[in-house]
């Protein structure tokens, strides 16, 4: 089964190696047929502390990591935690060329 991936922004970095972050999503209602926003805050694990306030991120489930802590950041502002910022910058132009 594949894991499940979420888009959300964060929302607090005071923790270490952890964010919060808030994922919001839509769903109709189903006796009214009306779209209703609804929100959940997510911890996160962020190895590398990279993650501030306001970030866009995507987030993975993954095994229990504590007792709160089940999902893992992936992606950082379109950019995969696992490479350096300016990394996909400098590959973008050589796969044109």
């Amino acid at each position: 089964m594949p894991r499940r991936v979420l888009t959300g922004r964060v929302t607090s970095d005071k923790m270490d190696k952890t964010v919060t972050v808030l994922v919001n999503r839509r769903v109709m209602h189903p006796l009214y047929k009306k779209f209703i926003r609804l929100s959940k805050n997510y911890a996160a694990h962020d190895e590398q502390n990279l993650c501030k306030i306001g970030d866009v991120v995507r987030i993975e489930e993954c095994r229990p990591i504590s007792k709160r802590k089940t999902w893992l950041v992936v992606e950082r502002n379109g950019q995969p935690l696992g490479a350096p910022l300016g990394a996909a910058a400098a590959e973008a132009p050589a796969a044109l060329a």
